[in-house]
């Protein structure tokens, strides 16, 4: 391979029967569009796919697997391309890109959705809230539907509806062999089970169906503000505090620098903070009630919880996680913010150097936990909080300090972790999966990964590893 263009030869007969039966765009090295199109949200991922497939449709995936078997390519899936160690694009193989697959069907009156693969949640939102519906998502509009929903999806509405998965009613997946099923809860129940948390170890998911529920249009929302030096004694007010709060309110802490924005004063600019970033789904004045002791602690530096549109509150994080920045994250469950979790947190978050890193703690519980904890692959049902430790940089410069800075902040978390969400893994290894589902899921995947995809072809992801490999 050529690393400074991409160049890597390809079968000359395979790519012509690819051509002549695909209906989307092909994109090779030295094309016009190329360069950009190799290109996925963490900018620190930087390779060079010999093709690009981006699929128009079912049949166009089924072309590019029958391509792909026949070369002996490695092939990368794309949708939304946020996964954070850079699963969706390769060396020298194929990415499969479903972003052209953009078709939302809203039924409002069964309070259902059907979404296609390329969908991002921000395109998802603005659909379903034309009839005040939504779907429990992430928290980054421009993440795509696809790769949030097979490792769990947790987000705003989580503490009330349940995580995404826990909102799916069935899914279509092009499998290994180029066939195509649909899984739900009557069909394929076993698979279903698996994509409920399980990633892209079974196949390319082309379709979601989902459960909606009444949300908005404007939901109370938003942080409350308080410099980082009262980090500690902000989370111990918080860890009472979210002892009483209904499961309406999702919450997280999050400490950062605050970005220049024209609604904070100059000033603030760049101010280290520690802020509690509220999400109540519900009638406006009870949610009043429930955030008036959080509003009346400190006082707080801001205060900007306010009533305000839900695809507003769904952006808020958006300048935080732009494409093309360097983005390295460690993660880990904890059960609850004890003592000796408040105290590295508050240590450790004014030791990051860079102005663009931030770091949310959400809280679990409520409806996440209400779900049994067999009834889906998602694993970590029973925790109390998830740490997603984000050390950024806007190019490469200062990265691997503040890629240490989380290493270093982990580790000192490691004897408090109960777990970890697959979705905020980085390439760490088998042990580190298995530890995302516990040894018992695991094997179950393990097995429905010896069914189909025996071959292991999907293995960049989170990959459960068949056991002849």
């Amino acid at each position: 391979m050529n690393a400074t263009t991409g160049a890597v030869g390809l079968d000359r007969a395979a790519f012509r029967d690819l051509e002549g039966s695909f209906r989307g765009r092909l994109v090779r090295p030295g094309d016009p569009s190329y360069r950009q199109d190799r290109r996925v949200w963490n900018g620190s991922v930087d390779r060079f796919p010999a093709l690009i497939a981006h699929c128009a449709g079912v049949a166009d995936v089924v072309a590019v697997l029958r391509f792909v078997r026949r070369t002996g390519l490695e092939l990368a899936v794309r949708s939304g391309g946020h996964s954070f160690p850079g699963h969706s694009v390769c060396d020298d193989g194929v990415v499969a890109d479903l972003s052209p697959m953009k078709g939302i069907r809203v039924d409002p009156e069964a309070r259902t959705v059907r979404v296609q693969a390329g969908v991002l949640l921000g395109e998802m939102d603005r659909e379903t809230q034309r009839f005040g519906l939504a779907v429990p998502s992430g928290v980054v509009t421009h993440t795509g539907v696809a790769g949030l929903t097979l490792g769990g999806g947790i987000g705003w509405l989580m503490r009330k509806y349940g995580l995404t998965v826990d909102q799916l009613l069935s899914v279509d997946l092009v499998t290994a062999d180029g066939g195509l099923v649909t899984a739900g809860a009557t069909r394929n129940e076993e698979l279903f089970w698996g994509l409920r948390g399980g990633g892209g170890n079974f196949g390319i998911a082309t379709e979601f169906e989902f459960r909606l529920h009444p949300v908005g249009p404007v939901v109370l929302a938003g942080p409350v503000v308080w410099p980082m030096a009262e980090s500690a004694r902000v989370m111990h007010f918080y860890r009472d505090w979210i002892e009483q709060v209904p499961d309406g309110m999702t919450t997280a802490v999050i400490h950062r620098r605050l970005l220049p924005s024209p609604d904070l004063p100059r000033e603030l600019h760049g101010r280290p903070v520690v802020m509690v970033v509220c999400c109540w789904a519900g009638e406006v004045d009870e949610g009043e009630r429930v955030v008036r002791p959080l509003r009346d602690f400190g006082p707080p530096l801001l205060d900007l919880c306010a009533p305000r549109p839900f695809v507003e509150h769904q952006a808020m994080l958006d300048p935080s996680f732009p494409h093309g920045h360097w983005y390295y994250f460690r993660s880990c469950n904890v059960h609850r913010l004890g003592d000796r979790v408040i105290d590295i947190t508050a240590a450790h978050a004014p030791r990051s150097a860079s102005p663009l890193t931030s770091f949310p703690v959400f809280h679990l519980g409520g409806a996440v936990a209400r779900v049994g904890a067999e009834e889906t692959a998602f694993d970590g049902r029973d925790a109390g909080h998830t740490f997603s430790l984000n050390a950024t940089c806007a190019t490469e410069r200062g990265f691997a300090q503040e890629r240490q800075w989380a290493r270093t902040f982990w580790t000192a978390l490691e004897p408090f972790e109960t777990g970890v969400y697959v979705n905020f893994l980085m390439d760490e290894g088998e042990d580190r999966v298995r530890e995302a589902y516990g040894t018992r899921k695991y094997l179950r995947l393990r097995a429905l990964k010896e069914h189909y995809d025996p071959g292991n072809l999907f293995h960049l992801n989170q990959n459960v590893v068949p056991g002849r490999h």
